[in-house]
């Protein structure tokens, strides 16, 4: 099995990293996170997941432990596939991704294309206890926690009269949450205000 993958960063595209180490160019699907995590770099350390079928061999990288994790966990969930467990990581941080669970909001689930009610309910059912019993590795989860001590109320309702505008909930989440990283303070109508010049 394969851990990770250090070498040179030879291609890079939204959904794919194609990386040199020894001589060997391995393809590999990636999120949006990953992307922007080794966007501009020469060299990329990758850790891997391989998908071995009858009919391909198929290798996800990550640029960290964390978001190798949660994909792994995502890929247990009845309904939720390689390609599919990629799209959510590409919409979510592994620390939003986490709170969106533990906080079993099946709304900002659904807000992804390609995920039902049905999908967005066996995730958070199945993934919620492993969430609170296993507590991911990586750093960016134990350390960071700005975003769980985030006014949730206060989040809700900003989410809540930008969806009412009309727009998405996941893009919404995360220009609220980067105003309020900015300023916690920042009163509802004012979070709203400055997310409508943001979206």
């Amino acid at each position: 099995m394969i851990d990770y993958i250090k070498g040179d960063l030879i291609e890079l595209t939204p959904t794919q990293a194609i990386i040199d180490a020894t001589g060997v160019g391995y393809a590999l699907n990636i999120s949006l996170q990953t992307y922007s995590a080794i966007q501009g770099k020469t060299v990329a350390k990758l850790f891997v997941y391989e998908q071995i079928r009858e009919d391909a061999w198929t290798f996800f990288g990550f640029s960290t432990k964390a978001e190798r994790e949660l994909f792994l966990m995502l890929i247990t969930v009845s309904g939720v596939g390689g390609n599919t467990a990629r799209m959510i990581l590409s919409s979510f941080s592994p620390i939003e991704l986490s709170q969106v669970i533990l906080a079993g909001d099946e709304r900002m689930l659904k807000g992804i294309k390609g995920i039902g009610l049905k999908t967005a309910q066996r995730i958070i059912v199945e993934l919620k206890d492993k969430l609170q019993n296993t507590p991911l590795s990586d750093s960016d989860i134990r350390g960071d926690r700005t975003h769980m001590t985030m006014d949730t109320e206060k989040q809700e309702e900003a989410i809540a009269a930008l969806t009412m505008l009309g727009f998405a909930p996941v893009p919404s989440k995360k220009v609220v949450m980067k105003i309020l990283e900015q300023d916690p303070q920042t009163p509802v109508e004012t979070i709203v205000k400055l997310a409508l010049k943001m979206l």
